[in-house]
């Protein structure tokens, strides 16, 4: 079991470059076709200072920073035994191409089910830009099976 001490526990900070091509690849990764995503002139157009990042965007490039891993390492819990369970996202402001974002997370809840065959880790990570802005607001579960 995993114990309860942590929730509350400030997982630490991840400083993530957003790059267009990063951008790009994202986009068709997931299959985007709007062309705001995928041309600077469309994104221009749109009203964005550049490529905006598609809307789960964040949440992948927090996996990137490895913040999850160490996360895992410092709770002792196996990366084969989890399972994604959900996530949210609130949106504050833009993220584009050539803005640095600052990801903080936190463990916000620690609980099981099932007489513990199911633990759940709930995250709230804060995300602001270069300029300190709130941009978004996250919110992931992770699932662990034991």
């Amino acid at each position: 079991m995993i114990d309860k001490k942590w929730i509350g526990h400030h997982i630490g900070e991840s400083t993530l470059p957003i790059e267009r091509g990063r951008l790009k690849f994202f986009a068709k990764a997931i299959g985007e076709t709007n062309p705001v995503y995928l041309d600077e002139a469309a994104a221009r157009a749109a009203g964005y200072a550049d490529l905006p990042a598609p809307p789960t965007f964040l949440f992948a490039a927090e996996l990137d920073s490895g913040a999850m891993f160490g996360l895992l390492e410092t709770l002792d819990v196996p990366a084969s035994k989890i399972l994604h369970g959900e996530e949210q996202f609130e949106y504050l402001g833009p993220v584009v191409a050539g803005d640095t974002v600052v990801v903080s997370s936190q463990i916000k809840d620690i609980y099981d089910k099932k007489g513990g065959a199911l633990e759940f880790i709930e995250i709230e990570s804060r995300v602001t830009n270069q300029y300190g802005d709130p941009v978004a607001n996250m919110r992931s579960v992770v699932v662990v099976r034991n």
